[in-house]
């Protein structure tokens, strides 16, 4: 939403939602929780992963760092940028959105007990591929080892065969074993 603090408080109540969610499926006796998200929910499972130490295993489909380079870059974004751009710069939007950041957590994300697994798009013109690439090399000079698939479509073709095919399998080997090496398809 164009409206910051909107969006910092939406993002926060899913959050806040999601980690409710795990301290409920804890008292239920589950040990280990994963969780999955897809690009703007990819934020949302990454923000969960980097703050709660329940989570074992996250799952980032589509997504990069910075919302705000995200929003004023992205395709699907061009009217909230639009309606911004009067207003604020890139740089203070990265400010404003500073808690939305998950490069600002690849230290928290990087902690040896969460395991990574990240699902890009290179020909994505809502997530920019280069966006991805940059919370990726974050996170490696945290000291984590994401698994990374690379698909070679677009944001939306993701939810299309082979693409998601491709994203389910990888998907599944990441949740049914401690598969941690690079994959490009």
């Amino acid at each position: 939403s164009s409206n910051l603090g909107r969006t910092i408080q939406s993002v926060r109540q899913a959050v806040w939602d999601g980690r409710k969610l795990i301290r409920w499926l804890k008292r239920e006796g589950y040990r280990e929780v994963s969780v999955l998200g897809m690009s703007l929910g990819s934020w949302v499972a990454g923000l969960i992963a980097a703050h709660d130490p329940a989570v074992s295993k996250a799952s980032l489909f589509l997504t990069a760092g910075s919302l705000a380079d995200m929003v004023w870059t992205g395709r699907a974004t061009r009217s909230i940028r639009l309606s911004l751009e009067p207003l604020i710069e890139l740089t203070d939007l990265r400010k404003a959105w500073g808690p939305l950041n998950l490069e600002n957590y690849a230290h928290n994300l990087a902690r040896s007990d969460l395991e990574l697994h990240l699902v890009l798009a290179t020909r994505d013109k809502v997530v920019l591929p280069d966006l991805s690439k940059r919370l990726i090399q974050k996170l490696k000079d945290a000291g984590a080892r994401p698994s990374v698939l690379e698909l070679n479509c677009g944001h939306y073709s993701l939810a299309m065969p082979p693409y998601i095919l491709l994203s389910g399998l990888s998907l599944k080997r990441f949740l049914s074993c401690a598969d941690k090496s690079p994959r490009r398809i």
